[in-house]
């Protein structure tokens, strides 16, 4: 029998509840999920992939159901890696589908085989992003409910190595 596998890439910095939301409804969806955390040397990143990774193992575990694995290069490249067909990706919005949706094209278009699945995250994430936790935590806004607390104490650390303002 052949196992169904997905990929759910993503920068991940930081894991929020919406990224937690998509990989909870994943995991019943495939024998396997693969929760890929992309290595992008051009983004200034507020944690390194390795802490990036790790937050997201105490989070949601890793066992041979759902794994956490840093990546870099193409997406498709790491799907014949881990044995994959499927990526799954998060829609906030109508303005991620146009992105999403040409990304989807060329990863079939790279590798016949693929397949994006889209999944919307519960609607009291859906405005939720990666970039807009780092500005509203620097600007010292509150984030919980949005952020698991332990992922907010490692910002809050992480502010105040830098000298920013947030709060914990």
């Amino acid at each position: 029998m052949i196992q169904r596998v997905a990929v759910y890439p993503g920068s991940f910095d930081p894991v929020h509840h919406g990224h937690l939301d998509i990989i909870a409804r994943c995991r019943p969806m495939f024998d396997r999920l693969v929760v890929a955390v992309l290595e992008n040397e051009e983004k200034r990143a507020m944690f390194s992939v390795a802490e990036r990774v790790e937050m997201i193992r105490d989070l949601v575990g890793s066992d041979g159901h759902c794994q956490v694995e840093s990546f870099s290069g193409l997406l498709v490249d790491f799907l014949d890696r881990v044995g994959a067909t499927t990526i799954v990706r998060g829609l906030r919005a109508v303005s991620d589908f146009e992105y999403e949706f040409q990304m989807a094209l060329m990863n079939r278009r790279l590798n016949p085989r693929v397949e994006t699945v889209f999944m919307t995250p519960k609607e009291d994430y859906s405005y939720l992003s990666s970039r807009l936790v780092k500005e509203v935590f620097r600007l010292g806004g509150n984030l919980e409910g949005l952020v698991p607390p332990p992922v907010l104490a490692r910002m809050a650390s992480r502010l105040r190595e830098s000298g920013g303002a947030g709060r914990a």
